[in-house]
């Protein structure tokens, strides 16, 4: 009996732990085992981006339906990170992390200067798709396979030669997929146990309140906000969701990146929950860079953390500030580790906050990166399902099917698949 995925990259994760804390700062030396393995994720993420998202849209010969995805998609994906960030500021406010430091700011840091909303928008448009492609400009790489894919369907029988092009790399690029993954126990060993042997249990003591307050809103978010959203909205088991994720979860823990758990979470969503890959390769790639509920999340925790350690009371318009300022940033935030930081000090500096807080948080950035991660591709797969399920385009049997009866079944599809052919 083999031993699936999810439980092998758990074991490695937990043997990845006690490594670190056994050999220490020696642990180090173990990190390139896991940069080895997130180069190869980050190898494939813009040609499967690119290629998935043009084979998404021209299967959908029906331009109104793929309109209504894209519509579907964007106000899931911002509604459910606005709530995410009260879900954030309301742990914060109660745990208060921050309550009793005592800090001091000594002058104004300066803020590195952000883009305007108009400016973001102006730049997803990319001059030189070649440039974008090769500089891994994920939201410009949607842009233009977008684009690429409704001309192609707009051409007809001109654009079927190119379409079946794309579609036999779609499908090598899957393929791949399953070749990398079979490296994640590893990659995800060398990681923890760097991550163990660099920070150890010491250094977590000083900011455990915070570590606490962000995975218990991240708990919250993922139990309770979003199993109540496939339950209510999509009428669906969400024990079966979370089993048919678990893989996504833990390479989105060990990595840090939502754009490289995306091979693997376009795996699970096909194979898994019964997905149909017209959905899953329009709505994941695009919630990879505009969903961010984790992060969001992580800012309200953050920012109350840093005003209640500086001793600044803040008011409702300031909250307000800082849900408007984190769900329109996180858009444009790049789903690669420690991005959210960076967003950090857009939020702080909008409401004012002193900007030596994002040191204090720097520190333990990669534990509150982890469970943040989990949380934004929780949120893609849970869009990628309800969307699924709205439009038809869910296997009700395979998505309730066991993990034994779904490989089964993602077999016999292929196999079928491979018939027609």
């Amino acid at each position: 009996m083999s031993v699936p995925l999810w439980l092998q990259i758990l074991i490695g994760m937990l043997l990845g732990i006690l490594a670190g804390l056994g050999l220490g700062e020696q642990a180090v030396l173990l990190k390139p085992i896991g940069t080895l393995f997130v180069n190869t994720i980050k190898m494939l993420i813009v040609p499967l981006v690119f290629c998935s998202l043009i084979v998404g849209v021209t299967s959908m010969q029906d331009t109104a339906k793929m309109g209504r995805i894209g519509f579907k998609s964007f106000a899931f994906y911002l509604g459910t990170t606005s709530i995410a960030i009260s879900v954030g500021l309301a742990v914060g406010s109660i745990m208060k992390p921050g309550a009793g430091l005592g800090m001091h700011s000594e002058g104004a840091a300066v803020a590195k200067e952000v883009p305007s909303v108009m400016e973001t928008l102006i730049n997803i448009v990319p001059t030189n798709p070649i440039a974008a492609l090769a500089s891994g400009q994920i939201l410009q790489v949607i842009v233009f396979a977008v684009a690429l894919g409704i001309a192609l369907v707009l051409i007809g029988e001109h654009g079927r030669p190119a379409i079946k092009v794309f579609e036999s790399l779609a499908e090598a690029m899957y393929k791949l997929t399953d070749m990398v993954m079979k490296f994640a126990p590893y990659g995800v060993f060398g990681l923890m146990a760097w991550v163990a042997g660099e920070y150890g249990v010491d250094m977590l003591m000083p900011l455990i309140k915070v570590i606490i307050a962000v995975y218990l809103g991240c708990a919250l978010h993922i139990i309770g906000f979003y199993s109540l959203v496939l339950s209510v909205v999509a009428k669906l088991n969400p024990i079966q969701f979370f089993k048919g994720i678990r893989s996504a979860l833990a390479v989105a823990y060990t990595t840090s990146s939502s754009a490289g758990t995306l091979p693997v979470s376009m795996k699970c969503a096909n194979e898994s929950l019964g997905v149909n890959k017209k959905i899953s390769s329009f709505v994941l790639p695009l919630g990879t860079t505009i969903n961010m509920d984790g992060t969001a999340l992580y800012q309200g925790v953050t920012a109350l953390f840093v005003a209640q350690a500086f001793g600044i009371d803040l008011t409702w318009v300031d909250y307000i500030t800082i849900i408007l300022t984190a769900t329109l940033a996180s858009i444009g935030t790049a789903g690669v580790p420690g991005a959210g930081l960076v967003m950090l000090t857009l939020v702080l500096t909008t409401v004012g906050l002193p900007l030596e807080g994002v040191a204090l948080i720097a520190g333990i950035d990669r534990i509150l990166d982890m469970a943040r991660t989990v949380v934004n591709v929780s949120g893609d797969l849970v869009a990628t399902t309800v969307i699924a399920k709205s439009e038809d385009e869910l296997d009700i049997e395979h998505y309730n099917a066991d993990a034994q009866q779904s490989q089964l079944m993602a077999d016999q599809v292929s196999l079928s698949q491979q018939v027609e052919k």
